[in-house]
């Protein structure tokens, strides 16, 4: 088993990147930023959202694959490109800017010097602070901290859930194809989710429960071969670790194989909106394709900026932040370097200076700009034009 540093094993360390989740998203910038020969640290709490799945699926060359197996090889992947792996839990992530101010909130004495560094550098720094103290200093941020599930407040739901209660029609449609199939009226999305699942069985039920169908949804179920049965949920019926059915408080019981619900989604973003992330009308935080942010330095990925994001578009979705993190690093790097070399040689630099104005002043012609080398003078009327077509004009 890969062995991962504690939070309490280290003092104040600084890192190019800190990536915050270890789930697909983040653990496969990782990978990418460590390949690029990036100081990449990652911290795991230890959470996944699908932990409680026994199975992962859509994932091509890892199709049935437990997803805590995918996780232990990504994080041994990891690992053999120096990344470090921390185990903890990031309580804040304060921006130090350019005049020394901690946004959004006023400077601190437990600023990491590395993001002072940074930051005096003239580039995006960042102080990660985790439970138990520990203090990491970044240039850039990866947020990957995924999103939690909130199930109604049903007996038997949250224990079978992942296993016989489901969300994920692509996920877990395969597995319960041509069973009795039910989908509870716990959220609005649950009749796109009831049509759904029409495509895996013939035999759905759409247990109304609390929601309020309206006739045109009502029409749409019915006419997709879809049973709607009105009344409420009082319990799922779970004997010997399997559901065996729905009962109903009028005292129906249904029984089914599988029942699938729509969970109230919650995006993980505590850190993201602390740093001042704009979010959209939606309640989700904006990003452009490789999940930056409208803070600069701040990248996200995976289900906390997507809830729609399966295990394999959330990896892809971190590969995209690595390569764009990394390519807005090389450029930070570039611009230090052409300021160190100017801070280090001031006279060279003038002199350099000097001698690009004396040559462009020398390229000034009598009557306006010199041509360029090699650029035929534009008020030539055989100007653009080579020997041979030269020739060709004057011979008409």
């Amino acid at each position: 088993m890969n062995k991962a540093m504690n939070a309490h094993d280290t003092g104040e360390l600084s890192f190019d990147v800190v990536i915050v989740g270890a789930g697909a998203a983040g653990l496969n910038a990782a990978l990418l930023l460590g390949r690029a020969r990036r100081k990449v640290a990652v911290i795991d709490a230890g959470e996944p959202r699908n932990a409680p799945a026994a199975h992962m699926h859509g994932f091509l060359s890892r199709d049935g694959l437990p997803p805590a197996e995918l996780l232990e090889l990504g994080r041994a992947e990891i690992t053999r490109y120096g990344v470090q792996l921390i185990e903890g839990r990031v309580e804040n992530i304060s921006h130090e800017s350019v005049d020394g101010g901690v946004g959004p909130e006023p400077a601190t004495e437990g600023v990491s010097h590395a993001a002072t560094t940074a930051a005096e550098d003239g580039g995006p720094a960042f102080t990660v602070r985790l439970a138990g103290g520990q203090v990491l200093g970044a240039r850039r941020v990866l947020v990957a901290t995924g999103l939690r599930d909130e199930l109604p407040d049903l007996p038997g739901v949250r224990e079978r859930w992942g296993k016989d209660v489901l969300h994920c029609p692509y996920c877990h449609g395969y597995e319960v194809r041509d069973q009795p199939l039910a989908v509870l009226g716990t959220h609005p999305g649950a009749v796109h989710q009831a049509l759904l699942l029409r495509q895996w069985s013939d035999d759905v039920l759409f247990v109304r429960h609390t929601l309020d169908l309206t006739p045109e949804d009502r029409d749409r179920l019915e006419c997709h071969g879809l049973r709607v049965i009105d009344g409420t949920i009082d319990r799922l019926a779970v004997e010997d670790g399997r559901l065996r059915g729905i009962e109903l408080t009028d005292g129906r019981a249904l029984p089914r194989a599988a029942a699938f619900l729509f969970p109230r989604m919650v995006p993980q973003d505590e850190l993201l909106t602390g740093l001042g992330c704009i979010k959209d009308d939606g309640g989700w935080v904006v990003t452009d394709r490789t999940g930056r942010t409208s803070v600069p330095g701040v990248w996200a990925a995976g289900n906390v900026i997507d809830p729609r994001a399966q295990v394999i578009t959330a990896a892809g979705m971190g590969s995209a932040a690595a390569f764009a993190i990394n390519g807005d690093l090389t450029d930070e790097d570039v611009r230090r370097s052409v300021e160190r070399r100017r801070q280090a040689h001031p006279a060279s630099a003038r002199s350099e200076a000097a001698h690009l104005n004396g040559a462009r002043s020398e390229d000034v012609h009598p009557e306006g700009v010199r041509p360029e080398a090699g650029r035929p003078e534009a008020g030539r009327p055989e100007a653009g034009r080579s020997e041979a077509g030269r020739a060709e004009g004057a011979g008409r």
